[in-house]
């Protein structure tokens, strides 16, 4: 948090925004000046000294220099002079730049007087409080107020406004000709109802506000109406930039049982500009380990927005022997980078970042930076993208291009594209087409072509070889080029025929060269810099169609049952690239006889002699002549609608999908028959419970080899009564129950992010919503549950393998103001349970209140938290949860 003088002055001087809702400036009205006065109204709803007609205009002698305009829903009243006028339920008024709205309204013409107020309804509430507006500031409420036309004076009685990220309340605030707001028993706080419901804030008997200073008497602090007269304030004169200002950040002080004790997020902001800020933090424990970071957000309305956080920890083993290498800090850092462009701000062009990089060990050796946050501690893989793309030559081409970035933090391996492009048409041509054609095409105009061309420039290693010479050289650089034709007819009218031709060509700037060591009895692998290109080309055709079939039923609920198949027969063919006519493969001659344990490294053994691509890449294969095959299965049912009307219907999916794929290769010597693919998806129970599935047949019969490894064998599992294999299966589910409240909340949080009225906290922490929204809890929905689960089960024909897991995470309110939230998992293989936490959280309104606690595990812990509630989750009724402390830590 900022100093305690700077968050007392930043909050103090927001009361501005009332002193210029009354619009200061002194204004020298004429002495005699027609004014013209109007009014709509509702006739049905006038009383008999009411207007009569829609709209009248009266001609008095005023003096003021502008029109007033008003409006009642109730009624409109006038004296009997007609120079005093009533203004009943949801009055409003317009006067220059001054909006009103309030339950009565009372305007004196001749004294130029204005007078505002809420009624009691007939349970003696309240209601209809004036609420008033000046220009494009905040609106204010009061309790009653009064405004004098011609000298812009002013005075409002319980008086309200929202201000940045607080609430000010005055008993009495009054402006007078030379731009200078007085107020009395004044209020700030961080709540917005009337009575703040803790009463925290900081209390003001009177000050003045003019338009670059502000002068204060008698401020304190107050809690429960209970003056804190050690932080009080006699007197202040303090200067009001009317822009950000940067302060000191206070720490938060605890002990950790691993690193000791600790100021944790001491720093300074800096309010750069209206379009910048940046936090500077640390974090620094007794026993040696420091965690520093930067935080940068910036924000252009209706262009880009998006924020940078980078993060550098130290961590030292407090276990360690001071001298010893196991006493040596270990290093570790993390960027994060989050940019969105608006859609509006470069029709055609969009640019686009989400980038998480980082060692793989931060999370875990600064335990997700001092925070133990569950999600963060979990994560076992980042990654990035940085996306730009925009249309050429009035759309006719397309031109994308990435940074992607992919890490496994268990193994500690990344892969990194930097960068990856694509150009192409925008959309294929038919070359043999006419503009000026008239009917339809004949069968060579059916002809496309198109065109594309791609490259990128990998890497894929251990994350320390990033940075390093030995990493750069793994770096491949690669440039295709597609040239795909295709022509597609109508056979019958019931078969779809298409066929195709595709010719690919690639560059690249490096190839291999493989050698036996007869020394070392290896083969030593070379790489050879220089430009090379290889290429491939294929042509094919298949035929497509869909098999309806339908079964109707006579009784009960069920009506009919649709089953619509969807076959596809193709083939394919391409020469055999492994020709030394192409050059694409190179072969070594001296091997070994018999020695075939090099093959996993190579493409095929003969003999002695070994036979590679050159390329890295990856190059044609062998001769290729298949028949493709595929089948695709959805089954609908029809049933009597729940409704009261007896005909109507409703469809039901069953099965949504269950598709099969194989393919034959003629051309093969052995193991023509490819393994049998297939896939589906489901749902149950209304479509709350989803279910994912997927596996592979294998035809062929396996033996075991000398080496203990399974090895297909060219003979099919039908001469042992087996139809196939199953060499794999997978099958997920997952399912939220009372979802739809939740879509509903994020899709009005979608709509608010971009309101230019929020400021840009309050813009942020929606878009944190978003993007966590696990990461809160909504008093709106009274219990939520939600689950995960994976199957996968592996056998290569000698064991078999079995993993699946459980997550789920939930709430429930106790009551209205009390709620339970858990998250926790199972792992069936480990047999035991997954990191569980537990939250307890009561809506404090303004206030955070949770209660985090870890029974069991390497992260066992508890925290205590309360702290302020931002203004927007206020509004929206939420929580943000609490983040997870050291073990056995205290906070102070």
């Amino acid at each position: 948090m900022k100093s305690v003088r700077s968050f007392f002055v930043r909050h103090l001087f927001i009361f501005s925004l009332l002193f210029v809702a009354f619009n200061l400036k002194a204004q020298n009205a004429p002495r005699r000046v027609n004014t013209t006065v109007s009014d709509t109204i509702r006739t049905d709803s006038i009383t008999t000294d009411s207007a009569k007609t829609d709209s009248v205009k009266l001609k008095t002698a005023t003096g003021l220099n502008s029109e007033i305009k008003y409006t009642a829903e109730d009624s409109i009243k006038f004296s009997v002079d007609g120079s005093t006028i009533y203004l009943y339920g949801k009055a409003r008024i317009y006067y220059e730049e001054l909006e009103l709205d309030a339950d009565y309204i009372r305007i004196e013409q001749k004294t130029k007087m204005l007078f505002a107020a809420g009624r009691k309804d007939k349970n003696q509430i309240y209601r209809g409080r004036p609420i008033f507006k000046q220009g494009s500031d905040a609106p204010v409420n009061t309790d009653s107020l009064i405004f004098n036309f011609e000298t812009k004076k002013g005075k409002a009685f319980g008086t309200a406004t929202s201000a940045d990220e607080g609430y000010i309340q005055a008993r009495q605030f009054k402006k007078n000709e030379f731009n200078e707001g007085f107020l009395k028993d004044g209020i700030y706080s961080t709540c917005s109802l009337p009575e703040p419901y803790t009463h925290f804030g900081i209390h003001i008997h009177k000050g003045i506000i003019t338009e670059k200073q502000v002068m204060a008497k008698s401020a304190y602090l107050e809690i429960e109406h209970i003056p804190i007269y050690f932080a009080y304030l006699p007197f202040g004169f303090f200067p009001k930039t009317n822009k950000r200002s940067s302060g000191f950040r206070f720490p938060t002080f605890g002990d950790d049982a691993s690193r000791g004790f600790y100021m944790q997020g001491i720093g300074w902001y800096f309010g750069i500009n209206d379009y910048w800020d940046a936090d500077v933090t640390g974090t620094l424990y007794s026993k040696g380990s420091y965690d520093i970071g930067v935080i940068g957000r910036y924000k252009k309305n209706y262009k880009y927005n998006g924020s940078v956080n980078l993060r550098y920890a130290s961590t030292k083993n407090p276990n360690a022997i001071e001298g010893t290498p196991e006493n040596s800090a270990t290093k570790d850092f993390r960027i994060t980078w989050t940019h969105s462009q608006d859609q509006a701000a470069r029709p055609g062009s969009n640019f686009s970042a989400n980038v998480d990089f980082g060692t793989s060990g931060y999370n875990r050796n600064t335990a997700a930076g001092g925070t133990y946050n569950y999600g963060s501690l979990v994560q076992n893989t980042m990654s990035s993208g940085i996306n730009y793309s925009t249309s050429l030559f009035d759309g006719l081409f397309s031109f994308s291009s990435s940074l992607r970035h992919s890490q496994d933090l268990t193994n500690k391996t990344v892969s990194l594209t930097l960068p990856s492009f694509n150009l192409g048409l925008a959309q294929q041509f038919n070359p043999f087409d006419s503009k000026n054609r008239t009917g339809e095409q004949k069968w060579y105009q059916r002809i496309a072509l198109n065109y594309s061309m791609s490259g990128d420039n990998s890497f894929s290693g251990l994350e320390n070889q990033v940075f390093k010479k030995e990493g750069l050289k793994k770096y491949t650089t690669n440039i295709q080029h597609s040239i795909p034709i295709s022509m597609s007819l109508n056979v019958m009218k019931v078969l779809q025929f298409s066929t195709n031709v595709n010719y690919n060509e690639s560059w690249v700037l490096k190839t291999i060269n493989k050698t036996y060591d007869q020394n070392l009895g290896t083969v030593r692998t070379d790489t050879v810099n220089g430009f090379a290109r290889i290429y491939n080309y294929s042509m094919g055709g298949s035929f497509s169609t869909k098999v309806y079939g339908i079964f109707k039923f006579k009784k009960g609920n069920l009506v009919a049952l649709r089953h619509v198949m969807t076959p596809n027969v193709g083939f394919s063919y391409s020469p055999d690239f492994t020709s030394s006519r192409f050059g694409f493969y190179n072969t070594i001659t001296n091997l070994p006889t018999g020695n075939s344990q090099f093959a996993d490294s190579i493409r095929t053994v003969y003999a002695n002699q070994m036979q590679y691509s050159r390329f890295l890449t990856g190059s044609g294969g062998g001769r290729s002549a298949s028949i493709n095959f595929s089948l695709q299965n959805t089954i609908d049912a029809k049933k009597k609608s729940t409704s009261d009307t007896s005909t109507a219907t409703q469809n039901v999916p069953i099965i949504q999908g269950l598709n099969f794929s194989g393919n034959y290769n003629f051309a093969a010597d052995s193991l023509k028959l490819s393994t049998i693919n297939f896939d589906g998806r489901t749902a149950l129970f209304k479509q709350k419970i989803g279910i994912s599935f997927g596996g592979t047949f294998d035809p062929y019969k396996v033996a075991i080899s000398k080496y203990g490894t399974a090895t297909r064998i060219n003979q099919f599992t039908l001469e042992d009564g087996k139809l196939a294999r199953l060499t794999n299966l997978r099958l997920s589910t997952d399912f939220s129950f009372n979802s739809s409240a939740l879509q509903k909340r994020n899709e009005e949080l979608r709509k608010k992010q971009d309101d230019p009225n929020l400021t840009p906290s309050q813009q942020q922490d929606i878009r944190s919503i978003l993007m966590n929204p696990n990461y809160y809890v909504d008093f709106n929905v009274p219990w939520n549950f939600s689950a995960s689960y994976s199957f996968n089960y592996s056998n290569d024909g000698i064991r078999s393998t079995i993993s699946n897991t459980l997550n789920f995470n939930g709430d429930f309110s106790l009551t209205q103001k009390w709620k339970i939230s858990f998250n926790s998992g199972y792992d069936f293989r480990q047999k035991e349970i997954a990191t569980t936490q537990f939250n307890i959280s009561r809506d404090l309104h303004c206030w955070d209140f949770t209660v985090g606690w870890t029974p069991f595990g390497l992260y066992k812990s508890y925290n205590i938290n309360l702290r302020v509630r931002a203004s927007v989750l206020q509004d929206l009724k939420l929580t943000r949860r609490s983040t997870m402390l050291s073990p056995y830590s205290t906070s102070y």
